[in-house]
């Protein structure tokens, strides 16, 4: 009996610490995996985004250049927030950093002010100068970002311009067998433009561990397409609510054909109004010195 109590003990303690270390071991794994995760995401945002801001911190702190100090003195920090957000609708152009958009601001500020004010001296004196460098100083401080906005409506316009015929792409590549995953490799595979490298970034995410929910909202964010976000957020909630995706990717490449056939015909209903104001100041006047012209001289001269 005393034997049978003590194997019965060292069973026991065995499985009391086979069952600590198997849970040691678990936690081990797990925080392993999201530091590998972490740091495969912090990698991709290394890749594809701007620097953030202790990024841009630390950068100033080692010693950035009295250009970039000074537009980002000049700078709110609320508007700092929007510049990242429209280098993320811009796709993050090679060498468009943050501190390099500061630094061209500050080079515009200085430059366009300085060029302005000697321009309002020689043909104002001392008023036009500081006219002039009135003037001058914020257009320069401010074309950057005319730049970056129009760089990032250009590509937000190729992603909703391209959307609907990826859409297709993806439904039938899902309809034929493919998984989501897989489809999406397809077209970053074959797919060119932009939204094909959105979708490339979607699917590194989720290969690197991040669940696609995660990677489809973060999408959404980096857009400013409202179709583009309505079709993420459609996905993720098929996605939550366990819809088959086939169905859903087949609604939703019929409604974007729609609405690229309704935005076309809304475009080519504007096109009149929009055609008016030339017509009436730069062809007109030019046909009726044409057609007008010998009559009006031929007038001028019987009366004479």
């Amino acid at each position: 009996m005393s034997v049978l109590s003590t194997v019965v003990l060292v069973t026991a303690v065995l499985a009391f610490f086979i069952g600590v270390t198997m849970v040691v071991v678990n936690l081990t794994t797990a925080v392993t995996g999201r530091a590998g995760v972490a740091r495969g995401l912090h990698s991709i945002e290394a890749v594809y985004r701007a620097p953030t801001a202790e990024a841009d911190d630390r950068a100033a702190a080692l010693g950035a250049s009295g250009l970039t100090q000074l537009g980002r003195a000049a700078t709110p920090g609320t508007v700092l927030v929007r510049l990242r957000r429209r280098l993320d609708y811009a796709g993050n152009p090679p060498y468009w950093t943050v501190d390099r958009l500061f630094e061209v601001k500050g080079l515009g500020l200085v430059a366009a002010g300085v060029l302005a004010l000697l321009l309002g001296f020689a043909t104002g004196g001392g008023v036009g100068a500081v006219v002039g460098a009135l003037v001058g100083a914020p257009l320069g401080f401010f074309a950057p970002d005319l730049v970056l906005y129009d760089i990032s409506e250009r590509r937000q316009d190729r992603i909703r311009r391209t959307l609907p015929d990826i859409l297709d792409v993806l439904t039938v590549s899902v309809e034929a067998g493919l998984g989501f995953d897989a489809a999406l490799a397809q077209i970053t595979r074959y797919g060119r433009g932009p939204l094909a490298g959105e979708f490339a970034r979607v699917l590194q995410e989720m290969q690197i561990g991040r669940s696609r929910v995660e990677a489809l909202r973060a999408l959404g964010q980096r857009t400013s397409v409202t179709e583009l976000r309505a079709f993420c957020a459609i996905v993720v909630q098929a996605s939550e609510l366990g819809v088959p995706i086939a169905n859903v990717l087949r609604e939703q490449a019929a409604q974007m054909r729609i609405r690229r056939r309704q935005r076309a015909e809304e475009l080519a209903q504007k096109v009149p109004v929009k055609i008016l104001f030339p017509l009436i100041f730069c062809l007109f006047p030019a046909l009726f010195i044409v057609v007008l012209g010998p009559g009006v001289i031929n007038i001028l001269h019987t009366f004479r």
